[in-house]
């Protein structure tokens, strides 16, 4: 899964972006509005925090504009996907503004949950993951797969004819971005851009690794050598059921 966090404040967006990839999640960093904005214009987020008081556009304005109906019918030029999607994200919003008046600003912009600095790192993953699951409940079922391969995106865990997969969570996120997928080919860049982070990409070379490790992994539990197809010049898919 991925999360944008939108902090002015660089320590604690550094300390926000380990604790969040120490769990796994894909983290960008945006330090002011109009950055965060440049991101959700380009990438698909499952969860935003986000700051209020910011440059160049605050949290409550930058809230508003993500819940705008008007950006679901307007996507940018730029965009490689629809931008309707982002209207749904989940927002956790962190602020010093404690007062009533200001949480009922934030949660009327669009906020999904509100939190005060400072905070205590494991009640934030907590909230964290109660979003996450909340957001995943309305959109579809954690338990998915394509054939007999089976994954579960809350527990982690992946099979294949009941038999386990051991998977480093790269390989787990990879998978899961193929099931969900289908037939559609992935190129490597694409494969990038949605479970690396923005501020430390690999080259291409390992995602052609990663693919290799899944293609055995698969085959050692039953599965075809060509469960996972390369198209050739331009990426990767599943192959037909």
């Amino acid at each position: 899964m991925r999360i944008l966090v939108v902090e002015d404040d660089v320590q604690l967006a550094e300390m926000l972006m380990e604790a969040l990839t120490d769990r796994q999640y894909v983290v960008d960093i945006a330090q002011d509005g109009e950055e965060a904005w440049d991101c959700i214009k380009v990438l698909e987020y499952d969860l935003v925090v986000l700051d209020i008081t910011l440059p160049k556009l605050d949290g409550v304005s930058f809230c508003q504009r993500l819940r705008s109906p008007m950006v679901g019918r307007s996507p940018s030029p730029t965009s490689r996907h629809s931008l309707s999607r982002n209207i749904t994200i989940p927002v956790l919003m962190l602020t010093a503004r404690d007062t009533l008046g200001d949480k009922i600003t934030g949660l009327d912009a669009g906020a999904d949950d509100y939190m005060v600095k400072p905070f205590e790192m494991p009640e934030l993953m907590a909230r964290v993951r109660a979003l996450l699951r909340r957001n995943s409940a309305a959109t579809s079922s954690s338990d998915f797969g394509w054939g007999n391969l089976r994954l579960n995106s809350s527990t982690y865990e992946a099979t294949y004819s009941d038999k386990p997969l051991h998977l480093t969570p790269k390989e787990f996120a990879l998978l899961e971005l193929m099931v969900s997928s289908g037939r559609r080919v992935l190129s490597r860049a694409g494969i990038i851009e949605r479970i690396w982070s923005l501020d430390d990409p690999p080259s291409e070379e390992t995602v052609k690794s990663h693919i290799k490790s899944l293609r055995y992994k698969l085959k050692d539990v039953g599965a075809a050598d060509d469960f996972i197809e390369t198209v050739h010049g331009l990426g990767y898919r599943l192959k037909q059921l």
